[in-house]
Formats: structure tokens, C-alpha cells, sequence
């Protein structure tokens, strides 16, 4: 599990028994797939160690990477990481998250919503209205003793939930049909809408390949 996710022998030993659950739970049962999952996660949470999203960024990045209907150019040097002052994570969260991208994106409605539903777990889970569907989703397969992430998204970081969610997440995509096929391109768009960070997705799955006994 370690070198399938590049993570720390102790963050893997954490997660390796939910998350084989959570693959025989979703069918990720073929080492196609497994190394296609694996890989795509231990990228997506820098080998299981970000679990929660950061939002540390400059003043200078809020502008270029974000529309101004979501953070205008005065907010994005308030708040954003400057010489002058680090960056107000709370409030880059409750405006990029926030306003009416966020109640429509999102279901981000409450006052603080953007915060307290900023990216949680190996896939982060972002918003409102996604914690409300993954909790629904998991508690059709395992009852009522999974959390209500709506009340506590922070429960989506613990290895169980993590791992379900996360696999949960893959089934919704459909994409072990695409690890059966070995289409880890499109893979990642599915879960990335582009191809961010595909070099290092790449070298992940290629180091689970071996692992898992595919040549």
C-alpha cells in the first residue's frame, strides 16, 4: 500500500485496511484497477498526508487563478499571502466558496459555509451539498454508522471514511471501466477536469504497476 500510494509506511498502515475494504467494496478488485486507484489517490493526497485543503495562497495566485466573480482584486490582496502579512485562510475559503458560486457550485448557503466545507479527505470533498451527497451515497451501502459529513466533514479525513469516500468517488466516475481498459488519461480528466499534476500521476502508476505485478 505504501509504494502503491507513495505514502509513509505509518500513513499507509493506517489506511490499508479500509481502503482494501473500500476496493472490494466498489469492485476495484483487478490489479489494473487497484494500481489505476491507488495511484490517482496518492496523488490526489500527496500520499495520503493532505487530507484537509490548504489555502495558502498568494495574493498574486488568487487573482490568476481564480475568476473575479469569485474573489475581486482588492480581497485577493487583502487576504491573500503577501510580503506584508500571511494569508487569511478563513476568509480566501468563505469568498472563493462562498457568494453565489458557491450556493450554486456548491451548496454552500450559510455564512462560513465556504470554510467549514473547504476540501476534506484523499479526494476532497468540497462543499455542502457534496457532503450531503457522499454521506447519503455511503449510508445506502453501510446504514447509519457512517457520519453525517454535513455536520462534521472533518470525518472525512479519518482512514475509513477517507478510504470509502475515495472509492465511492471512482464508482461515481466510472472509472474502473477505464483502468480496464488502461485509459489513465482520460482517468484523470474524469477526476481532475484536465491534466494537472500528470507527470507525477504517471510515475505513481507506474511505481503501483510494479508493485502490483504488472508488467
Amino acid at each position: 500500500m505504501a509504494a502503491c500510494t507513495g505514502a509513509a509506511l505509518q500513513r499507509a498502515e493506517a489506511f490499508v485496511v479500509y481502503l482494501n475494504a473500500a476496493m472490494v467494496a466498489y469492485a476495484i478488485n483487478t490489479p489494473q484497477r487497484q494500481a489505476a486507484f491507488l495511484a490517482q489517490l496518492g496523488h490526489e493526497s500527496a500520499g495520503l498526508s493532505r487530507l484537509v485543503e490548504s489555502l495558502n495562497y498568494s495574493a498574486e495566485a488568487l487573482i490568476a487563478k481564480f475568476s473575479r466573480d469569485r474573489i475581486s482584486r482588492l480581497d485577493a490582496l487583502t487576504y491573500g499571502r503577501t510580503a506584508a502579512h500571511p494569508a487569511d485562510q478563513v476568509e480566501i475559503a468563505n469568498r472563493i466558496y462562498g457568494g453565489e458560486w458557491g450556493r450554486v457550485n456548491l451548496g454552500n448557503t450559510q455564512p462560513g459555509d465556504g470554510w467549514l466545507y473547504r476540501a476534506h479527505g484523499p479526494v476532497g470533498t468540497t462543499g455542502r451539498a457534496n457532503c450531503i451527497k457522499v454521506r447519503d451515497r455511503l449510508r445506502v451501502r453501510f446504514g447509519t454508522r457512517v457520519p453525517n459529513f454535513e455536520d462534521h466533514p472533518e470525518k472525512l479525513c479519518d482512514p475509513e471514511w477517507g478510504a470509502y469516500s475515495a472509492a465511492d468517488f471512482w464508482d461515481m466516475r466510472g472509472l474502473n471501466a477505464l483502468a480496464d481498459a488502461g485509459n489513465f488519461e482520460q482517468i484523470t480528466r474524469r477526476i481532475n477536469g484536465g491534466l494537472n499534476g500528470y507527470a507525477d500521476r504517471l510515475n505513481r502508476w507506474a511505481i503501483a504497476k510494479e508493485a502490483l505485478g504488472i508488467v
